[in-house]
């Protein structure tokens, strides 16, 4: 006899993430996990070194300082609001929270591969309802909704597509959903998104109990080394959140890194103006090569590569490999012809242009 891990846990594929580093290669452009090529706010880099002193002491459990201003910012009740390391700790903690074994978890067939892990890792079961033309489809996921369903995934915009839902679909899908069946939507590259008809999540979470919205520091404030995330929701899923969730689960240093990013307004604002620019170039770009861009609102984009062998994804990453580039390969999100690439500096995503044009020639 030895110790038996829960059920689901060995049905786990762990999570890996982009790869950042190429043996022997002296530059390396790292364009596989969505960071900011702006890098952190200078704000956040100065809070963050300020405590270099203060290593020996607790953080604020509560997180009051950075839930005050991200309550300022947003417009939200403070005391609906908790962090996490990262959005993918609290999304962790709400499947532990809300199902286990016997429950299912739902999300779209692409959606982020954290919400299949995390309902594995409880006992549970992950339900991938089908997309319609790489979107999420919400008659598709309120058909795949049962008895048994316990919690709903969406991220909007979704990783890795690019994709989202409209305010008005966004709403169809709560309206349709039983009461008790908790709505997640993962907001984690809302501010990128500059379409009139898209809402983050949290008109939704004020218009009854079971929405709750999610959301991350890794991205436009670029800070994902710190892991620092946030959720806004009814108040009693705030207090289960509050319950399980380790009484200092965010450090100090993240915590003040995080508040003086979202004070850095003109951070933000260029990281936008930025991504804005060049999201656009280099879709265009690689329509004009025969690529397949989808119609992406975050800070990447997905191109679809024909099947045929050696002009194929695979193919092409290991082209781009070869000239010191790393993308991420999306056959893990059931999409193998596809690769997904983040929107990096000027020089950076020039260089994937002309990698992809010698590729394509």
């Amino acid at each position: 006899m030895k110790p038996q891990p829960r059920p689901g846990i060995m049905e786990v594929t762990a999570y890996v993430g982009g790869e950042a580093a190429i043996p022997g290669a002296n530059r390396v452009i790292r364009l596989a996990s969505n960071e900011n090529p702006l890098g952190a706010s200078p704000r956040a880099v100065t809070a963050y070194t300020a405590l270099q002193e203060e290593l020996h002491r607790y953080p604020d459990g509560s997180a009051k300082e950075l839930r005050r201003t991200i309550a300022e910012l947003h417009g939200l009740p403070e005391e609906q609001l908790v962090c996490g390391a990262g959005s993918d700790e609290l999304i962790g903690l709400l499947v532990r929270a809300y199902a286990g074994p016997g429950d299912e978890v739902l999300h779209s067939a692409h959606g982020f591969l954290m919400y299949s892990i995390a309902a594995k890792t409880a006992g549970a079961t992950p339900v991938a309802a089908p997309e319609t033309d790489l979107r999420a489809d919400v008659d598709a996921l309120l058909a795949h909704v049962g008895e048994r369903t316990r919690l709903l995934f969406l991220a909007n915009p979704n990783n890795p597509t690019g994709s989202y839902l409209t305010s008005t679909e966004l709403r169809r899908l709560r309206d349709g959903l039983p009461e008790q069946v908790l709505l997640v939507i993962d907001a984690a590259y809302a501010e990128y998104v500059e379409k009139a008809d898209y809402e983050a999540g949290a008109a939704l979470v004020e218009g009854g109990d079971n929405v709750i919205m999610t959301r991350t520091f890794s991205k436009i404030h670029g800070l994902a080394a710190l892991r620092l995330g946030w959720a806004y929701g009814p108040p009693a899923v705030i207090d289960v959140l509050n319950r399980v969730r380790g009484p200092f689960n965010v450090s100090a240093p993240a915590l003040a890194a995080g508040t003086a990013a979202l004070l850095d307004r003109s951070h933000v604002e260029r990281s936008v103006a930025h991504n804005s620019r060049w999201l656009a170039w280099f879709c265009d770009e690689a329509k004009q090569l025969g690529l397949d861009p989808t119609q992406s609102v975050g800070n990447f984009a997905l191109l679809r590569f024909p099947g045929e062998p050696g002009r194929d994804a695979a193919a092409a990453a290991a082209h781009l490999k070869r000239n010191g580039i790393l993308v991420r390969a999306m056959g893990a999100y059931g999409l193998p012809n596809c690769l997904r690439i983040t929107i990096g500096s000027e020089p950076e995503i020039r260089a994937v242009a002309e990698a992809l044009t010698s590729f394509q020639s």
